[in-house]
């Protein structure tokens, strides 16, 4: 299948998408995905795409649509060649599916390529046709793409053609065409071989790019140290800095990130990095530990999906679970942060847990097989009946991790049974591997006691036992300074013009018992005109006083007198310092 994918529209957010290639049967239809590989919603990418023609007796005509992705070529008989061109609308910011602008050309095949059904392992060859004009606005610009790439200029426009792939694979290749900055750097492997990898930053930014390649380098190579060779033979990292944007999405060989611009290493950068900046590295190394763990090793369930209808699993805990662990433990065996730091994300990452009032509510694996309702489609009452399986995951690994250095003397730990299962991925004839809980298990236990996995998994993967954090890392001589904090108001807000919008309401918090609402406008706290400095000053006055605070807000158009008062609930913060070398080195 031949394609071309046109961006002289870039001005209106338009691609023009050109197909060619032979039917392989009469009335052939024609697909796209409706979510993609990593980010578990229904997308609907189909509502981007208009007007999808096909060439029959010498004109064009409209595709017959079959359902909400599918479109048929009722005249084309088995043999024809066929032609098809469709316009896509691109303007999502998102690493998920497509952004044209003047300035910008990014997209994810997932949300741009029609397949011919049956056709889907056919070759395909890729033409990204950009003109001209662009690059009259950014003369500089480069494409970042996993695929290595060809340059053919015409009168009217700059071509890339990309190094043909299998049409389905096309999709774990996004691509970006804007001026960026890159810089190159190499890592090895353990049989001494040299992996490339180029990095592409998108988006004004005053980043220093020198201090940002040495922590790279070294994260990437102590990756690398660790499950001993990689799955690709080069790879790109691609990232689009903005003002408070937040993200990242794996690949075959590439991912593409967005970050907000602040999160880079200034000039001034101290030698532990600043918390923005670690968001950063920790972002870079949780997608680029998913190119062995989600790419490789995958859920059962991923190794079949074609993209179109929900894929739902209770692994979800392991492969972002694990991922959310394993990516700032290796900032800290990279050298790239210390103890202290790597306990403080820690600590924040237990607090978060904390402050999760659905945390016993929901098992790891329930949050798993519900993200396709729930996490990705959060409501305000989520926070009060759920868990994120990327926090409570991370934890759960972490206590796995602990469990296995304890029940093997210190020899194994959560690091091994990743080796494990990326070993049985490289013996697969396509170096892929489905992961089951019968087979993770299977695994755990050729590492520690059979009994010892599960009480653990039935207690803290399909239970709902409350993880007994504290009391195992004390095990490992952490040190743990706990308080507990009254939750006065157990709400968040947002600053309006109207007053202070409720975001999110705790069940057992304060406002929930004076009866306010998600969607109230609180506009007066105690008589004085709300806001957030109006907010925190009550709620530490009422923490020492215990007093109630009235509160007056807007439901709909209708005001309404409150009374907030203190209750006995509870949430716990902690922070974490020491630690037994046995964990914290990397002794396995």
């Amino acid at each position: 299948m031949n394609y071309v994918v046109d961006f002289h529209r870039f001005n209106a957010h338009l691609v023009n998408v050109l197909i060619e290639f032979t039917a392989d049967q009469d009335a052939p239809t024609l697909w796209l995905p409706t979510w993609v590989a990593g980010s578990y919603l229904i997308r609907e990418f189909s509502k981007n795409i208009t007007l999808v023609q096909y060439e029959h007796d010498g004109k064009l005509t409209d595709a017959i649509k079959l359902s909400k992705n599918t479109y048929q070529l009722t005249h084309i008989k088995a043999t024809e060649k066929v032609v098809v061109q469709y316009e896509v609308y691109c303007h999502d910011l998102s690493v998920r599916t497509a952004f044209v602008d003047n300035t910008r050309l990014f997209g994810n095949f997932s949300s741009l390529l029609l397949i011919a059904t049956g056709q889907e392992q056919s070759t395909a060859n890729i033409t990204l046709s950009v003109p001209h004009e662009f690059f009259q606005k950014n003369p500089n610009a480069l494409l970042a793409c996993g695929l290595k790439h060809k340059v053919q200029k015409t009168n009217t426009a700059i071509l890339y053609q990309l190094e043909p792939v299998a049409c389905f694979e096309s999709y774990d290749y996004p691509f970006e065409i804007s001026t960026q900055n890159v810089f190159d750097f190499e890592v090895v492997d353990g049989n001494g071989k040299v992996i490339p990898h180029r990095f592409f930053i998108a988006g004004k930014h005053h980043g220093d790019l020198t201090r940002l390649k040495t922590d790279v380098q070294k994260i990437c190579q102590t990756h690398v140290d660790k499950w001993g060779t990689t799955p690709f033979d080069d790879y790109t990292f691609m990232t689009m800095v903005t003002g408070n944007d937040y993200g990242g999405l794996e690949h075959i060989n590439s991912t593409a990130l967005v970050s907000p611009r602040t999160n880079l290493p200034t000039a001034f950068e101290s030698k532990i990095p600043s918390d923005d900046y670690q968001s950063y590295l920790g972002l870079c190394s949780h997608e680029y530990f998913h190119a062995w763990w989600v790419k490789s090793v995958r859920p059962d369930v991923m190794m079949t999906s074609t993209l179109q209808v929900e894929a739902p699993t209770p692994l979800l805990w392991v492969f972002e679970g694990f991922t959310s662990y394993v990516d700032d433990f290796m900032l800290l065996h990279a050298g790239v942060i210390d103890k202290s730091t790597y306990l403080k994300l820690l600590s924040t990452q237990i607090n978060r847990y904390y402050q999760t009032a659905g945390r016993d509510s929901q098992s790891v694996a329930e949050s798993s097989f519900d993200a396709w309702i729930k996490l990705y489609r959060a409501d305000e009452n989520y926070t009060n009946q759920g868990v994120s399986y990327y926090n409570k995951g991370a934890l759960v690994a972490l206590l796995l991790d602990l469990t296995l250095l304890k029940h093997s003397d210190g020899k194994y730990r959560l690091f091994d049974v990743i080796r494990a299962f990326y070993q049985k991925a490289l013996s697969c004839k396509d170096g892929r591997f489905g992961m089951t809980h019968d087979n993770l298990g299977e695994v755990i236990q050729t590492f520690i006691p059979a009994k010892v996995w599960q009480h653990f998994f039935n207690n803290y993967v399909i239970g709902r036992t409350p993880l007994p954090i504290e009391e195992v890392l004390s095990e490992f001589g952490v040190n743990i300074d706990a308080k507990d904090n009254l939750k006065v108001w157990g709400m968040t807000t947002e600053d309006t013009a109207s007053g202070l919008k409720i975001k999110h309401l705790l069940r057992d918090g304060g406002a929930s018992h004076a009866g306010l609402s998600v969607n109230d406008v609180i506009i007066a706290i105690d008589w004085l005109k709300a806001d957030q400095k109006v907010l925190e000053t009550t709620s530490k006055y009422q923490n020492h006083h215990q007093k109630s605070i009235t509160v007056h807000a807007f439901r709909r158009d209708e005001l309404m007198t409150f009374e907030v008062k203190n209750n006995s609930n509870n949430h716990r913060q902690i922070s974490l310092s020491g630690g037994n070398d046995a964990w914290l080195e990397d002794q396995a």
